[in-house]
């Protein structure tokens, strides 16, 4: 199914997600036993908008970093880094979210680097629906300036390193099922178009379509 693009704007394993109010019975209906899983760069939002996503959907909410930090004994994301370099984060990285797959449906925010794995794709096309939050490079620098826990971006440029991210991984994001344009607007406004996002990719297919 070709992807569908839509412009907008706590680690809890296995809880779900407190005082939703009125979840879409039919998104949560047509999803059966996947998992959501937010992919995208660093700053795209994967983290806050998963979080109100679970929320009006009375899905759980999983953080696949919060997870590699406690599958690493309590070690933040920079620290794997600098003691054991990306190449080990990585394999970490993906075999948490092999893991984190098991436990549909739920919401998984994903790592901005999980997607860039071929095996990890295939993994949750088996297991999921996947979901790029897309944003333009100034959005991205607005956000990640915020933030000082970002190991890739610990250079003498950071913002020509993330355009060079932007580059190489933007190709490989654009693989996700459905694709929502990420920019500043109320939350609520950005939840309501990722689930009616949802619900045209969850839809029941034509006869001579292809579902997800």
């Amino acid at each position: 199914m070709g992807a569908a693009t839509e412009h907008l704007a706590d680690h809890g394993a296995g809880r779900r997600a407190e005082g939703a109010r009125q979840p879409d019975a039919g998104v949560r209906s047509a999803l059966g036993n996947r998992s959501i899983v937010l992919v995208g760069m660093m700053g795209a939002g994967k983290s806050s908008v998963g979080r109100r996503l679970a929320q009006a959907l009375d899905l759980p909410f999983l953080d696949a970093d919060t997870e590699i930090e406690a599958a690493a004994g309590g070690m933040t994301i920079p620290e794997i880094f600098a003691v054991h370099g990306e190449p080990h984060f990585r394999e970490k990285e993906a075999r948490v979210v092999a893991r984190l797959l098991e436990n549909g449906p739920q919401v998984l925010a994903t790592g901005g680097g999980a997607w860039l794995s071929e095996d990890t794709r295939r993994r949750v096309a088996e297991a999921g629906v996947s979901i790029w939050l897309k944003a333009d490079v100034e959005v991205l620098l607005k956000r990640v300036r915020k933030r000082s826990n970002r190991p890739l971006l610990a250079s003498a440029d950071p913002e020509a390193t993330l355009r060079a991210l932007v580059a190489a991984r933007y190709p490989v994001y654009a693989l996700a099922d459905i694709t929502v344009v990420s920019r500043d607007a109320p939350h609520e406004h950005v939840i309501a178009d990722v689930i009616a996002a949802l619900k045209r990719a969850l839809a029941p297919a034509a006869p001579d379509e292809e579902p997800i």
